[in-house]
């Protein structure tokens, strides 16, 4: 029988280091890999000024 982990649809990237110093690797990563998200700033700054946010100088 062979591995069943061979039929993941997903990998995790080559990884760095190791233990808390672990990290993936920025050369094996690719666009496939990514995590892009141009509105981060936008989402932020409105999650900011809802009731029961922490103070931005906190």
């Amino acid at each position: 029988m062979t591995d069943p982990l061979d039929k993941a649809t997903s990998r995790a990237p080559a990884i760095l280091g190791e233990g808390c110093l672990s990290r993936y690797d920025p050369d094996a990563l690719d666009a496939e890999d990514g995590t892009d998200f141009p509105g981060a700033a936008q989402l932020w700054e409105h999650l900011q000024e809802l009731p029961g946010a922490p103070e931005k100088d906190a």
